[in-house]
């Protein structure tokens, strides 16, 4: 994998959870490791246990010179539409970090708009430990919010599907209808709204 900035000392993994769910928002994060403490076990999280999400994004949060987690809410989504809105997260993301990165590795083939250097990787979250770590950090927060949102709402059952669009989803709208948190843009949720 050639980079383009190979001397950057302080390099940024960022990575997005929640794109294709019709509920919630999509989270980011961006994260700086310690090139001196090692993590082991970094990972695309899809390809984690929970269990060992957990254990590793404890980890990520304790050992890296500093993290951050980015967000646009389902409003957010509907007016931009879900890439700009991910983008706009991912931004949010890298603005939180308290240390600056020199460079920025985004997973996927786009970035977003930054203050400093940056570069797309395909199948990142596979490739390059920064990335891992953001994509587990990502993820984990977006599935506690799922959790939250199963206690608010626990005839959808969130928690099984966490928002994604799956069977179950789709028989919980038709029968309930869409919640303050559905995106109204995606079009199951607008065809149940009878939005056009």
């Amino acid at each position: 994998m050639e980079f383009i900035y190979p001397d950057a000392k302080l390099i940024a993994g960022v990575d997005e959870v929640g794109r294709g769910p019709l509920v919630g928002a999509v989270v980011t994060a961006a994260v700086i490791l310690d090139p001196n403490q090692k993590i082991e076990g970094l990972a695309d999280s899809k390809k984690l246990s929970e269990k060992r999400r957990l254990a590793l994004a404890e980890e990520i949060k304790a050992k890296a010179l500093c993290w951050s987690l980015g967000r646009a809410e389902p409003h957010e989504i509907d007016e931009l539409n879900i890439l700009h809105a991910t983008m706009l997260a991912m931004q949010r993301a890298v603005a939180g970090l308290r240390i600056q990165p020199d460079f920025v590795l985004v997973d996927g083939n786009r970035i977003p708009e930054l203050p400093m250097a940056a570069q797309a990787v395909v199948k990142g979250d596979s490739l390059v430990a920064e990335i891992s770590a953001a994509s587990i950090l990502a993820k984990v927060a977006r599935d506690q919010e799922m959790n939250e949102l199963d206690k608010r709402y626990p005839n959808y059952q969130f928690a099984k599907h966490k928002g994604y669009p799956t069977k179950l989803h789709f028989e919980k709208l038709a029968t309930l209808g869409a919640t303050p948190q559905h995106r109204k843009s995606f079009a199951p949720v607008a065809k149940v709204l009878g939005i056009k």
